[in-house]
């Protein structure tokens, strides 16, 4: 995220609906809450100086520390918002079993939520994600079921047509057991967790400090991050322009790739997986840009971050 000074506007938009109900949970910081799923929500904002300085960059970055999370990543805000609307509609009934594929970080948003309000939860995963994050899921409390990959793909990348099997592999749990998939690839409360609450928290904090967004850069997974933040930034400030970032290679959202003549492999878990199309990205308008990042790029803009900044971010972070 790029910020400059701030401009005063006096245009009302549609942002200041989401804005009001993101004030509304601000009193938790006051109380005892009654469960970790509680904790969802309210990250802090952080100026990155120091990594800006080092690498010469003019003008500010700011970052949504998500891994503040209780499940360390911002999964855990569509995790509670697909569960609580799910159980409000009663397309979920009381402990009745949650089944949902993962790379890891939906899985353990889903696990600790699951756990809140007591029902069974169940990850279906691919061999080629981090085993520790298969771990971490189970020590929740998750029933973790890992799909086998594909001949030729590698360990530790998960390809489309490994994610593929997943689906499946997900699809027939969903009927065996009788279970409510947490669906984040279709599900509106994916899109919603983030236009109510991660962008009017962002504007909040951008103004807060007397600053002024620019620009919006996403790693795109399921695409609900993208669609509902750029959505609420777009609302207030009209010239926001809001960036897909996807792996070097795999860069099929943008057309710069495509995945039938065969993606390049990547280290970027959750995302770049070869989906052209994403429900999520229709309730948001075009993005402004498309930009690529190699593996290698992340991989060393993780060690910066924590060096200059004392910041432990995953890969696609």
């Amino acid at each position: 995220v790029c910020a400059g000074p701030s401009r005063r506007c006096s245009r009302k938009s549609s942002h200041q609906c989401t804005l009001r109900r993101f004030s509304g949970i601000t009193a938790r910081k006051h109380t005892v809450l009654p469960s970790a799923m509680h904790a969802i929500h309210e990250t802090p904002c952080v100026n990155l100086s120091r990594l800006t300085a080092h690498i010469g960059l003019a003008g500010s970055i700011v970052s949504k520390l998500e891994y503040l999370s209780p499940g360390f990543s911002k999964k855990d805000r569509i995790a509670r918002q697909m569960v609580e609307e799910a159980l409000a509609d009663g397309h979920l009934q009381p402990q009745q079993t949650v089944i949902e594929l993962t790379s890891g970080n939906t899985g353990t948003g889903l696990a600790i939520v699951c756990a809140a309000l007591g029902h069974p939860f169940v990850a279906v995963m691919s061999r080629g994600n981090s085993m520790e994050r298969a771990r971490m899921m189970s020590a929740l409390g998750a029933e973790v079921i890992l799909v086998e990959q594909c001949e030729g793909s590698v360990p530790g990348q998960v390809s489309g047509d490994d994610l593929q099997r997943v689906f499946d592999e997900t699809a027939k749990l969903v009927v065996e057991r009788g279970a409510f998939r947490a669906d984040q690839f279709e599900l509106e409360g994916n899109v919603r967790a983030h236009l109510e609450h991660t962008g009017p928290e962002l504007i909040s904090q951008v103004k807060g400090a007397g600053m002024r967004l620019d620009a919006f850069v996403d790693f795109v997974g399921s695409g609900g991050t993208f669609a509902g933040v750029s959505a609420a930034l777009r609302a207030a400030w009209v010239h926001a322009k809001c960036y897909v970032v996807e792996p070097a290679g795999a860069a099929v959202l943008s057309g710069r790739n495509d995945a039938l003549s065969g993606l390049a492999p990547h280290k970027i878990q959750g995302g770049g997986y070869g989906m052209p199309r994403l429900s999520a990205l229709a309730h948001a308008g075009p993005p402004d840009g498309y930009i690529e990042v190699s593996s290698e790029e992340a991989i060393e803009m993780c060690r910066l971050l924590a060096k200059h900044e004392g910041i432990f971010s995953g890969f696609s972070g």
